[in-house]
């Protein structure tokens, strides 16, 4: 994925099934230099990381 889609769909209304190997997880947001985002995974808002935007993949 690149930091273009990641945006869109941040700024979409619609529930878009992003996954971070193999996982479910809501972008919670971009970092500055755009190559990361901040993710939780589907189901547990406590399991938050940072990870590649490269690695982000959408079904």
């Amino acid at each position: 994925m690149d930091v273009n889609r990641v945006k869109q769909i941040l700024s979409s209304p619609a529930n878009i099934d992003v996954k971070y190997h193999g996982v479910s997880v809501w972008i919670d947001g971009v970092n500055e230099e755009g190559t990361t985002a901040s993710v939780h995974m589907r189901g547990n808002h406590n399991d938050k990381r940072d990870v590649a935007i490269s690695e982000l993949t959408e079904d």
